[in-house]
């Protein structure tokens, strides 16, 4: 029997794709394997990273309040790079910039997808060594082609994205995206420098073990949630529990590892920061859409995340995500 066994590339998945549908453009297939290109580029820069001066603070406070990393406004220029560079972009709302960024040549102009995202999620971990990620949601585009694009374009609710995903730097690298077909995943091959398609169709479990949440400020949180908290913990062995907390501090590795395993991750509201830390578009929008594809579910605690109608860029929301059966169980207590 041959050992050998065929490993199929993000590009050759991609082209597989749209041989499936004659009607495609490509334009989506292309957009994706430029964020692909982007993040083997941040990827060398993460894995060197304690070896060259990108560690530590850049010097300044995004438009969040937080300070800016080395790495985060190296890895937000080589995102915007290649999208500016490619043809199916027509502009990106960066967490790391306070507008969106228009791309304004003619082939822009035309292309059909905006692009918004968090360039390197959880960057606060890089000095310590702790998994980070890239987090990225695709809309078409609503405004007229031929003209720039507006923030009516980046202000969609998620139910209108058609693609997200994420790139998790971890002990390997892998890209998970998700479109209407599905959800797939692919760990970067350092040997040849290629993703490739490791994890086909994923489905995320409708239990997990995992419930992810900051314990820390548990008081904080309005008396429904901590009663969720509490039966997570007083679940008894016939009901599937008890569960265990994993929680990272890295919502790319928190949400990965629940996606993969089973889990429910939250980020409630405070009495101090009623709307959560987690921004709506950049972050909780591309994983609630990922969530659904693979079977999951993701709200604000009130509604489904993907109805929530964005009012500006940098809107922050409460967030749950995980398990349905799970996310099911938090709902009952929330009600």
């Amino acid at each position: 029997m041959s050992n050998y066994r065929k490993v199929m590339t993000l590009d050759e998945f991609t082209i597989q794709e749209l041989r499936n549908f004659p009607t495609a453009t490509g334009a989506l297939s292309g957009l994706l394997r430029d964020i692909g290109l982007a993040a083997k580029r941040v990827n060398v820069e993460v894995n060197k990273a304690g070896l060259v001066d990108i560690l530590g603070d850049y010097g300044s406070i995004n438009v969040q309040g937080e300070d800016v990393k080395k790495l985060d406004i190296f890895a937000n220029n080589q995102f915007v790079g290649v999208l500016r560079h490619g043809i199916s972009c027509a502009g990106v709302g960066s967490e790391e910039n306070d507008d969106i960024i228009v791309f304004d040549d003619e082939l822009s102009k035309n292309a059909s997808y905006v692009v918004l995202m968090d360039p390197l999620d959880g960057s606060s971990n890089i000095d310590v060594n702790v998994s980070i990620g890239t987090i990225f949601s695709v809309f078409r585009r609503v405004t007229p082609k031929g003209q720039p694009v507006t923030m009516e374009d980046f202000l969609q609710p998620g139910k209108f994205q058609v693609a997200a995903g994420y790139i998790i730097y971890g002990s390997s690298t892998m890209m998970v995206y998700a479109t209407k077909r599905g959800v797939n995943g692919f760990t970067l091959d350092p040997s040849i420098g290629e993703f490739c398609l490791s994890h086909p169709d994923i489905k995320t479990p409708e239990f997990g073990k995992f419930y992810s949440v900051n314990h820390g400020i548990f008081f904080q949180y309005a008396e429904k949630v901590r009663n969720y908290i509490n039966r997570c913990q007083q679940k008894t062995k016939e009901a599937g529990g008890p569960y265990t907390q994993r929680y990272i501090g890295s919502m790319v590795a928190d949400l990965h590892r629940n996606l993969i395993k089973g889990g429910i991750f939250m980020y409630p509201g405070t009495g101090e920061k009623p709307n959560g830390k987690l921004r709506l578009l950049y972050e909780c929008n591309p994983f609630g859409f990922i969530l659904e594809k693979a079977g999951g579910k993701a709200s604000n605690g009130e509604e489904r995340i993907l109805e929530v109608k964005p009012t500006e860029l940098h809107q922050r929301t409460p967030f749950f995500a995980g398990s349905k059966g799970m996310m099911e169980e938090l709902e009952s207590c929330l009600e």
